[in-house]
C-alpha cells in the first residue's frame, strides 16, 4: 500500500494543475447537480415491516390521506374562576377554529365544544382543536407553518390563553451555518497555530472544505430520486469537515518533516503520502467500517444516513492523498514556516541548494532530541508510573459514564422551555393528563370491523393504564374503524411502552378483523426498540471488522485489543456525560440546553458508529509511529515514548480541531443534533486527551515487547505496510531512522 500511495502522491504533484483542475470539475459539476435536480429531506422515523408503520399504510388506503396528515393541537385555557364552555369564551373558541379551518394546507380542524367529540378538560378550563394537514407532517411548508403560528399568536387575549404544539408545528430542518462555521473558525486558528503558517493553514482548510463541500452536494442532489432525513446532510457536513481537516494535517505535518530532512518538493510530498497517506487511508477505512456498518441495523434512513456520510469520509480520503499533494507542490518550499526559511535562507536558492540546506539543519539535531520537550516528558511520566495512570484515568472515566447506565431514549423530543410547544404540553398535562399528549391509535379493518370495534373499545378502557377509549369511528366504506386511546401516562413513560405491547398481545387474536396498534407514540416505541435490538449486533459487527484491520496493520493483538477497550471507555464516558446534560439537566444552562428529557432514539448507534472510527483514526496514527520506533530497534518503552513524542502533538491539534467542528454544533444546533454534537465532543475530549494521551501509552508499556508479537498461528496474515518500510527498503535516501523522526512543524 506505501508502494502505491508513494506514486500516487508523486504523479499528482508532477500532474498538479490536472489534479487541482479536475477536483474542481467535480466540485461545479456536483454544484449544478445539487442546483437543478435535488428535491427536499424529511423527517419522519418509520421502519418497513413494523406494525405501527403497516397500519398507517392501511389507514392512507381506508380513510385517505388526511387520517395521517400532520396534526396540531391548538390549545385554549382561561383563567381561574372561567370556564371554555361559557358563552362568550364559547364564541371566541368558535371563531378561532373556523379561522384554523381556513389556514393553507389544513383539511380539518376540529370544534372542541362538539357534543359529539368534546375536547374540554373536566374542570373545563382549557380546550383543545386538533387542526389536521393534507400532507404528512414533514411536507407541510414553511407558509403553512407560519401561517399557523400567526393564528396561534393573534388568537390570544387576556382572557383566552393559546398556544400550539404537535408534529405539523414544529419546523424541521438542518441548523443555520453559523454550526460550521464555529467549527472553521476554530479549525483555522488551531492550524494556524499548529503548522506556523496561514497561508498553509488556509491551504489544509481549503482542501477539507472542497471535500465537504462536493461530499453535501453529492446528497443534495441524492435528495431529487430518494428521501434522505433532514440530520443526513448535517452528520455527513459535520464528520467529512472534521476528518477533512485532519486528514490532510497528517500528511502536510510529514511533508514538512521530510523537506527539512533535505527531499525536493515532489519527493517529500510523495512521501508524505506514502507513509502518513498510508495511515490516512487505513484510519480513513475504519471510519468508513463504523458508518457503513449501520446498516446491520435493518433500518432504512439509518442505513442512508451511515452511507452518505461514509461517502464523504471516502472523498475526504480521495482528497488527502491527490489533491493536498498536488497544493503542496503548488507551494514548494514555502510550505515550511517562515522563520524555518528565514534561516536556511532559502529564498532565492534552487532546488539542490534548498535540500542541501534543510539536509544540513535536519543532521544538525542532537540524537537525543526526541526525548526532550514535553510530550516527551509526558509520556515518560505515563510509561514509568503506569499502573497508577491507567488505573486513576481508568476509574475516573468509569465514573463519568454511570448515568449512561440510566440513559432513555425516545422520537419525542422535549421542546425549549420557554416555548409555545412547552406552554401548550404543560397545559395539556395539566388539564387533561399526560397520555393526551401522544394518544394511540387502534386500527381495526376487516369486514366485521365496525361490529367489532365496539366491543374491543369497550375492553380496551377496562385496561390497565388506560384513562379513555373514544368510541370507534368508522370509514366511509365499514370495512375499517379507528379506536383513540389516552394513556394515563406520557409518551415517554416505561407504562405506556408496556400498554401498547399489552394491547397489541391482548387484540391480537381479534376474530373477523385485523388489528393494530400505531400513532406516533407507538411508532417511537417500534423504532427504539429496533434500534436497541440492533445497537450490540452493530458493535458486535463493527468492532469485530475494525479489529481485524488493526491486527493486520500492528501484526499484533493486543494493540488492537488496547484501542477497543479504550473506545468502549470514550463511549461510555460520552453517553454518561450527554445522559447527565441532556436528561438529567446537569449544567444544562452551560451549555445552551433549553429542555431535557430521553435522548433522541437514533443518537446512541451514530454516536458509537463515529465515535468508534475517530477512536480508530487516532489509534492508527498515534501507535504507528511506536510500531515503526520498535521495529526500528527501539525497546518497548522507549518506542511508545518515542511514538508519542512524534504523533502526539497532530493527534491532540487534530483532536482540538473535531472538537471545535462538533462542539460548534452545541450552541447553534437544533433539537437532535444537539445532543449528538456534544456526545462526539465529549468523546473527542475524553479520547484524545485521557484515552490516548495516558490510557493507551500506559497500557503498551505495561504490556512492554508481548504487545508487539503476533502469535505464530497468524503469522500468514498479509502485512499492510502503513510505516512505508517498503519505501525504505526502495531507496537509500529513506533509511534514516525513524524513530529518532521528529514532527517539527
Amino acid at each position: 500500500m506505501a508502494r502505491l500511495l508513494y506514486r500516487l502522491g508523486l504523479g499528482s504533484v508532477r500532474h498538479r494543475l490536472v489534479v487541482t483542475f479536475v477536483w474542481l470539475a467535480v466540485l461545479v459539476a456536483v454544484g449544478v447537480g445539487a442546483a437543478t435536480l435535488s428535491g427536499s429531506t424529511v423527517n419522519s422515523f418509520k421502519i418497513p415491516g413494523q406494525e405501527s408503520t403497516t397500519a398507517l399504510e392501511v389507514m392512507n388506503d381506508r380513510f385517505g390521506t388526511a387520517s395521517t396528515g400532520g396534526t396540531a393541537k391548538v390549545v385554549m385555557q382561561v383563567p381561574d374562576g372561567a370556564k371554555v364552555t361559557d358563552p362568550a369564551t364559547a364564541a371566541q373558541v368558535k371563531k378561532i377554529v373556523a379561522d384554523l379551518g381556513k389556514l393553507p394546507g389544513v383539511v380539518n380542524a376540529s370544534d372542541p365544544l362538539d357534543p359529539q367529540r368534546p375536547a374540554v378538560s373536566q374542570d373545563q378550563r382549557a380546550a383543545y382543536s386538533t387542526v389536521t394537514y393534507g400532507t404528512v407532517a414533514q411536507e407541510v411548508t414553511t407558509e403553512q407553518r407560519d401561517a399557523l403560528t400567526d393564528a396561534v399568536t393573534h388568537a390570544g387575549t387576556d382572557g383566552l390563553t393559546v398556544e400550539a404544539m404537535g408534529e405539523a408545528f414544529n419546523k424541521a430542518g438542518p441548523p443555520a451555518g453559523a454550526s460550521e462555521g464555529i467549527g472553521i473558525i476554530v479549525a483555522l486558528i488551531v492550524l494556524a497555530l499548529t503548522l506556523g503558517s496561514l497561508l498553509v493553514a488556509g491551504m489544509n482548510l481549503l482542501t477539507a472544505l472542497l471535500g465537504v463541500g462536493i461530499g453535501a452536494l453529492a446528497i443534495t442532489t441524492m435528495t431529487g430520486f430518494m428521501d434522505l432525513q433532514s440530520t443526513t446532510p448535517v452528520l455527513a457536513t459535520m464528520l467529512g469537515l472534521a476528518v477533512g481537516i485532519d486528514y490532510a494535517l497528517f500528511i502536510i505535518t510529514r511533508h514538512r518533516h521530510e523537506l527539512r530532512a533535505g527531499r525536493s518538493v515532489p519527493e517529500a510530498a510523495a512521501l508524505a503520502v506514502g507513509t502518513a497517506g498510508s495511515a490516512v487511508v487505513t484510519a480513513g477505512l475504519t471510519v468508513i467500517i463504523a458508518l457503513a456498518g449501520l446498516a446491520v441495523a435493518g433500518i432504512p434512513f439509518l442505513t442512508q444516513m451511515g452511507l452518505a456520510a461514509a461517502g464523504t469520509i471516502f472523498i475526504a480520503v480521495l482528497v488527502a492523498v491527490t489533491l493536498v499533494p498536488a497544493i503542496l507542490g503548488f507551494l514548494g518550499h514555502r510550505a515550511l514556516p517562515r522563520r524555518v526559511r528565514k534561516t536556511l535562507g532559502l529564498k532565492g536558492k534552487d532546488a539542490a541548494e534548498a535540500a542541501a540546506a534543510l539536509a544540513a539543519e535536519a543532521t544538525a539535531e542532537p540524537a537525543a532530541a526526541p526525548q526532550r520537550g514535553f510530550f516527551a516528558g509526558w509520556a515518560n511520566l505515563v510509561t514509568r508510573h503506569r499502573w497508577v495512570s491507567l488505573l486513576v484515568t481508568v476509574a475516573a472515566l468509569a465514573v463519568v459514564a454511570i448515568p449512561f447506565f440510566a440513559m432513555r431514549t425516545s422520537l419525542n423530543q422535549r421542546p425549549a422551555t420557554d416555548s409555545t410547544q412547552a406552554r401548550a404540553q404543560q397545559i395539556i398535562n395539566d388539564r387533561f393528563g399526560p397520555g393526551f399528549e401522544g394518544p394511540l391509535v387502534v386500527l381495526v379493518d376487516g369486514p366485521d370491523s365496525v361490529s367489532r370495534s365496539a366491543d374491543l373499545q369497550k375492553q380496551i378502557a377496562t385496561l390497565p393504564g388506560v384513562a379513555f377509549a373514544a368510541p370507534a369511528q368508522p370509514d366511509k366504506d365499514n370495512s375499517a374503524a379507528l379506536i383513540t386511546v389516552i394513556p394515563k401516562t406520557g409518551p415517554e413513560d416505561e407504562a405506556t411502552t408496556t400498554l401498547v405491547h399489552t394491547l397489541r398481545d391482548d387484540l391480537a387474536d381479534t376474530e373477523g378483523a385485523k388489528v393494530y396498534v400505531t400513532g406516533t407514540t407507538a411508532i417511537g416505541i417500534d423504532v427504539s426498540q429496533k434500534l436497541s435490538e440492533a445497537l450490540p449486533i452493530y458493535l458486535a459487527l463493527v468492532v469485530g471488522l475494525a479489529f481485524l484491520l488493526l491486527v493486520l496493520v500492528f501484526r499484533s493483538i493486543l494493540v488492537p485489543v488496547v484501542g477497543v477497550l479504550g473506545f468502549l471507555l470514550t463511549i461510555g464516558a460520552a453517553l454518561g456525560a450527554t445522559t447527565a446534560v441532556f436528561q438529567w439537566g446537569w449544567l444544562a444552562s452551560a451549555f445552551g440546553v433549553d429542555s431535557t428529557g430521553p435522548m433522541m432514539s437514533l443518537a446512541p448507534i451514530i454516536i458509537v458508529g463515529i465515535l468508534f472510527g475517530l477512536a480508530m483514526d487516532y489509534q492508527v496514527f498515534l501507535v504507528s509511529r511506536m510500531h515503526e520506533a520498535h521495529a526500528h530497534g527501539a525497546p518497548a518503552r522507549i518506542a511508545v515514548v518515542t511514538g508519542f513524542r512524534q504523533a502526539a502533538p497532530v493527534v491532540l491539534a487534530a483532536a482540538t480541531i473535531m472538537f471545535g467542528v462538533f462542539g460548534g454544533f452545541v450552541p447553534a444546533g437544533d433539537a437532535t443534533i444537539k445532543p449528538i454534537a456534544f456526545a462526539l465532543a465529549a468523546g473527542i475530549l475524553f479520547d484524545a486527551v485521557i484515552v490516548r494521551m495516558i490510557v493507551v501509552p500506559a497500557a503498551l508499556a505495561l504490556l512492554g515487547e508481548s504487545a508487539w508479537k503476533l502469535p505464530r498461528w497468524l503469522r500468514w496474515l498479509p502485512v499492510l505496510d502503513v510505516e512505508g518500510a517498503a519505501l525504505e527498503r526502495r531507496e537509500p535516501v529513506i533509511t534514516e531512522v525513524r524513530a529518532n523522526t521528529s514532527v517539527n512543524i
